[in-house]
């Protein structure tokens, strides 16, 4: 591999650090006693300057910038949480008559990028700069690529940054290094998802594992990806939704559980989807949809009151204020439909619906039964103008194979999605605990997948065999991770709020 000439002259200084005796790699413990961004908030000075509460404190990072000034030095120190900077003397870390640990190691041989730790006491400079005056230095890794040099003016305005999305996403260990404000995407994505666990586990409900290699891609109406089981020398499949197995344990007696859990589809990458994504599922017995509508609202606020940090339920998504204090609008799909597009749906047959999309330029093909029509009418001329949080509920039964049927208008079942700022956020049911009815609808299914639809489910027997054991009354709901942390962080692509989303091929 052809290197740079910054490559080699970083593996010229690793051989001449190893020369001195040094290891660039060291496993030792390196005793950290504070981030950061505790010193520059808490630090307090006397009249001397001098930190009145970090008279000795052990930082450890990345170099991030030096600026060297014959026998001392200023420099930058990055961690996990921010950045200090610091003041090295040449006398105060190479005392004694040998100067190599500050003439050659710290001066000539160190690289942006390389980590060392630092001991001192914290002290103002005259400009006013919080920074630790170093008394023991310690090299703790060496970088060989150099990192990108984002620069800042004043005005706050960034030159050279590492900003192409392309690179950042798929260089994901560069980018959170030279643009560390994007970690705050994360950690509010990890707020969220500690927070809807508190709130599930107050209400009693048990996390729970299931399989993601799946011998039935069952569960979602969606495209699953196809790997093999040599031993068993069967076909299996990756998750396209944990429903199926959540619901086994409702049978098996557990009254509510739940899973934050990686789920696979084998379809489309844009803005709003990735191959990968997180959702969070949970099922609870003796609950219907009405219960699980109340629930939801209750869930999300805590929740986006926990991530906020200020109890604010308020998030600012482009130019649009979304509120997630409840109550929440609620609205069926037919009545969403009509009053969006002044087409009504109800008992439309499939040529009607057929007609329909005609009159309203939507694409449509064979392939399409009466639920898949509905659903395009809807993804289409609605979904999107659905800014506030939006409870769309009572399906027509052909969107919905696992729905137990509504108790009161036919045709329909007992189905909710949660719409915010234009986007599906949640599906929740009255769960179909019937086996009878389950059998039917899964043949249903078949004959559209005979009809080359591809995102229809499969016969499961194992799930039916389940159900006529006994499943009671029960509410289930699924909620994308992925999106809600989007919203609550103002991004409009879920690649941003992945670590790894998936890339096409590396030239």
């Amino acid at each position: 591999m052809e290197r740079s000439e910054q490559e080699l002259v970083r593996r010229d200084n690793l051989a001449k650090i190893r020369e001195m005796g040094i290891d660039p790699f060291p496993a030792a413990t390196f005793p950290v006693s504070h981030l950061a961004k505790e010193i520059n908030a808490k630090a307090e000075f006397d009249e001397e300057n001098m930190s009145t509460n970090f008279k000795k404190v052990t930082v450890a990072g990345r170099l991030m910038a030096r600026r060297i000034m014959g026998k001392a030095a200023f420099a930058s120190i990055q961690d996990s949480s921010g950045r200090i900077q610091i003041y090295v003397s040449r006398d105060d870390i190479a005392p004694g008559e040998d100067k190599a640990l500050y003439n050659t190691l710290f001066k000539k041989l160190l690289d942006l990028g390389d980590f060392i730790g630092v001991t001192g006491h914290v002290f103002k400079t005259r400009t006013g700069e919080t920074s630790i005056h170093v008394k023991e230095f310690t090299f703790l890794g060496k970088s060989l690529r150099p990192l990108p040099v984002v620069k800042t003016d004043d005005d706050g305005n960034v030159f050279d940054g590492f900003s192409d999305p392309e690179l950042r996403y798929r260089m994901r260990y560069v980018d959170l290094t030279v643009n560390p404000q994007y970690k705050e995407i994360f950690r509010k994505r990890s707020k969220l998802i500690t927070s809807m666990r508190v709130f599930l586990d107050e209400m009693g409900m048990m996390e729970v594992e299931t399989p993601a290699l799946q011998p039935m891609h069952g569960g979602a109406a969606a495209r699953p990806f196809a790997t093999h089981h040599n031993t068993l020398d069967v076909p299996m499949y990756l998750r396209i939704a944990n429903e199926l197995y959540l619901k086994r344990l409702i049978v098996a007696g557990f009254d509510g559980v739940y899973e934050f859990a990686k789920m696979f589809r084998n379809e489309g990458m844009d803005r709003t989807h990735n191959p990968e994504f997180t959702a969070v599922e949970f099922y609870v017995a003796y609950k219907d949809y009405n219960w699980m509508m109340d629930t939801c609202e209750a869930l999300l606020e805590y929740s986006v009151k926990a991530v906020n940090g200020e109890g604010s339920t308020k998030v600012m998504v482009g130019d649009n204020e979304i509120d997630f204090a409840g109550p929440y609008r609620r609205l069926t799909m037919a009545d969403a439909i009509m009053e969006y597009t002044g087409e009504d749906i109800n008992g439309a047959d499939e040529e009607a619906l057929r007609a329909i999309c005609k009159k309203l330029h939507i694409e449509t093909d064979k392939t399409m039964g009466r639920g898949k029509l509905i659903d395009e009418i809807f993804g289409e001329k609605v979904e999107g103008l659905l800014i506030q949080p939006t409870f769309i509920t009572d399906y027509p039964v052909e969107m919905s194979p696992l729905t137990k049927k509504h108790r009161s208008k036919e045709g329909l079942v007992e189905r909710f999605e949660l719409m915010v700022n234009g986007k599906e956020i949640a599906n929740a049911y009255s769960e179909l605990n019937d086996p009878i009815d389950q059998r039917e609808r899964f043949e249903e299914q078949l004959k559209l997948a005979d009809r080359g639809d591809d995102e229809s489910m499969p016969m499961d027997e194992d799930f039916l065999r389940a159900l006529e054991y006994g499943m009671p009354p029960t509410a289930g709901i699924g909620i994308g991770i992925d999106r809600l942390v989007m919203l609550l962080t103002g991004q409009k692509s879920i690649q941003e709020v992945l670590f790894f989303p998936q890339m096409k091929p590396e030239n």
